[in-house]
C-alpha cells in the first residue's frame, strides 16, 4: 500500500505544478512533508476504502511549533483529498485540526495584474478581470450566471447561499459584452459543453495569463488585491467586508495590517526626516 502511495505522491506533485500552478518552493515543501508523513502514517486496506491513520505521525511532530503541524497535516489532507478526487476512496483517522494565528495575504500590485492582462486572451482577460475588480472567490466565479448581472451590478451567490451585490465596472462589463458577444452561453458566464466551467479550468486560465509575465498568482490572491486596493484607498471596512461576502467583519480586519504596513513603508520612504541620522 505504501509503494502505491508513493506513486500516487508523484503524480500529486505533478498536478501541483502543471494544474495549480504552485512555485518550486510549496511543492518541495510538500514532497518533504508527504515523504516524512508515510513514514509512519498507518495505511489500511479496508473493505470499501483506505484508512489513513495519522496519529503516529500527530505524535512524531507533537513537539514542533503549531505552524508548522498545521502545514505538515495540510500536505497530508491535500493528497488525501487529490487521492478521493482520482478514484481512490480514502478516510483520514486523528484528523483533528490545529489552531494558529491568521497570516497575512500576498495581494498582487496593480501595475502587474495589467500587465499579465495585457497579453491574454479573452476568455482570460475576463477571467481575471471579474476575479480582481469583484473580489471573487474561484467558486463563485464559476456559478456566476447571465441573470445575475445587470448594467452596473453583479448578485453573487457566496458561502452559505448568502447573496450579496457588488458594483461593476464600465470596463469590466465592456470587456464581458465583448466576449458574451463572441461566446455563446446559455447560463452560466463560463460554459463548456453546456455545463459551467470547473474551478479548475478557470485556475489554470488565471495560472497561464500570469505564467506568460514570469509571475505565479493563484485566484484567491486576486482576491487580496482586491480587498487590498480598496482598503488602502481608505474604503469603510464594513463596505469592503459586505463586498468581500465575509460573516464578519474580524475576518476583512487582516486586510487592514497589510494596509498599516504598506503606509508605514510609503511614509518612511517619503519622510524628509526618515533616514537621516543624527549628528
Amino acid at each position: 500500500m505504501k509503494k502505491l502511495l508513493k506513486t500516487k505522491q508523484k503524480e500529486f506533485l505533478s498536478y501541483l505544478e502543471e494544474r495549480r500552478g504552485y512555485s518550486d518552493l510549496t511543492i518541495k515543501s510538500y514532497d518533504e512533508s508527504l515523504n516524512e508523513a508515510l513514514l509512519y502514517i498507518e495505511a489500511l486496506e479496508e473493505k470499501e476504502h483506505i484508512l489513513l491513520n495519522l496519529m503516529p505521525y500527530r505524535i512524531k511532530i507533537a513537539s514542533l511549533n503549531p505552524k508548522t503541524i498545521s502545514k505538515k497535516l495540510s500536505a497530508v489532507r491535500s493528497f488525501a483529498a487529490y487521492l478521493n478526487d482520482n478514484g481512490m476512496r480514502v478516510v483520514l483517522k486523528a484528523d483533528e485540526s490545529i489552531k494558529i494565528a491568521k497570516t497575512l495575504p500576498k495581494p498582487i500590485a496593480h501595475e502587474y495584474i495589467v500587465e499579465a492582462l495585457a497579453g491574454g486572451e479573452l476568455e482570460e482577460r475576463v477571467v481575471v478581470t471579474l476575479l480582481y475588480t469583484l473580489g471573487l472567490r474561484i467558486s463563485e466565479l464559476a456559478s456566476l450566471e447571465l441573470q445575475a448581472i445587470s448594467h452596473d451590478w453583479v448578485r453573487v451567490i457566496g458561502k452559505g447561499n448568502k447573496q450579496r451585490d457588488v458594483p461593476l465596472l464600465e470596463g469590466s462589463k465592456k470587456l464581458l459584452d465583448a466576449y458574451l458577444s463572441k461566446y455563446k452561453r446559455n447560463r452560466f458566464v463560463f460554459e463548456k459543453n453546456g455545463e459551467k466551467l470547473s474551478e479548475n479550468s478557470l485556475r489554470y486560465m488565471v495560472i497561464k495569463v500570469f505564467r506568460r509575465v514570469g509571475l505565479k498568482v493563484s485566484p484567491h490572491q486576486l482576491r487580496h488585491s482586491f480587498a487590498s486596493q480598496l482598503l488602502n484607498a481608505h474604503a469603510p471596512i464594513a463596505d469592503v467586508s459586505e463586498l468581500l461576502g465575509h460573516s464578519s467583519m474580524a475576518t476583512t480586519q487582516i486586510y487592514t495590517k497589510l494596509g498599516s504596513a504598506l503606509k508605514q513603508q510609503n511614509y518612511t520612504m517619503a519622510h524628509p526626516l526618515c533616514g537621516i541620522k543624527e549628528s
